[in-house]
């Protein structure tokens, strides 16, 4: 089965197409960037001459749903729907901290940039979610022993000393096409069955609040309800 693997939610475009019974990735590219919106699709066509597929060929395809910000989250999971409406086939959605897990053995600790000094985070003991995922100030984490904390390098400075010291090994990895596949057929089994629906791990408070009621100027006549 041919899988369209996409991840927008950090600050690396992900994209990829796997063979999803071998588990090999035919073709992927992984690209720092803030511009998804205007690279995830010529990514994608690239991708399919590399691998002398079309998008024909795809039977699948998974998409990571964060958690991360709306706009990069967003990009990501439209394209990801329009293309499995497009093409007829099931689309499946992922945490992508889970595909990340995926690739640290031991315990770990996946930290992704929610901006706005916070943090997105989660917790794993050999691949397999523990805590989270939840948003929160670097300096808040848990400290807690791990085998490996991964972390974007310009997040590193913001952990607690006490938890970088209490890491195996600090590192980061980008989520990978293969690996979101894996966490696809973990969490379905059939990469065949149709889809949920997606659902975005925004996990970020609102930055709009809804005004409190203004009390109305005593210059405005009150209507009672007999002379409505």
């Amino acid at each position: 089965m041919i899988v369209l693997a996409l991840d927008t939610a950090t600050t690396d475009l992900v994209a990829g197409i796997v063979d999803a019974q071998t588990g090999d990735t035919l073709a992927e590219a992984v690209t720092p960037t803030r511009s998804h919106n205007e690279l995830l699709v010529p990514t994608v066509m690239e991708l399919l001459e590399s691998a002398r597929l079309a998008f024909t060929d795809i039977e699948a395809i998974v998409v990571g749903c964060g958690p991360g910000p709306f706009t990069g989250l967003r990009v990501g999971m439209a394209t990801a729907s329009a293309f499995g409406q497009a093409l007829g086939v099931p689309v499946h959605g992922v945490c992508t901290h889970d595909a990340v897990a995926l690739l640290m053995r031991g315990s770990s600790l996946i930290l992704t940039d929610a901006r706005r000094r916070e943090v997105y985070w989660a917790r794993y003991s050999d691949g397999e979610r523990v805590a989270g995922p939840d948003v929160i100030a670097p300096g808040q984490l848990e400290v807690t022993p791990v085998d490996v904390v991964s972390v974007p390098e310009n997040l590193r400075d913001k952990l607690p000393e006490e938890l970088v010291s209490a890491a195996g090994t600090v590192t980061y990895e980008a989520p990978r096409a293969a690996a979101l596949v894996a966490a696809a057929r973990a969490a379905v089994g059939d990469l065949s069955a149709p889809g949920e629906p997606l659902v975005p791990l925004y996990l970020r408070r609102p930055d709009a609040k809804e005004p409190a009621p203004k009390p109305l100027s005593p210059a405005i006549p009150r209507v009672s309800a007999v002379e409505e």
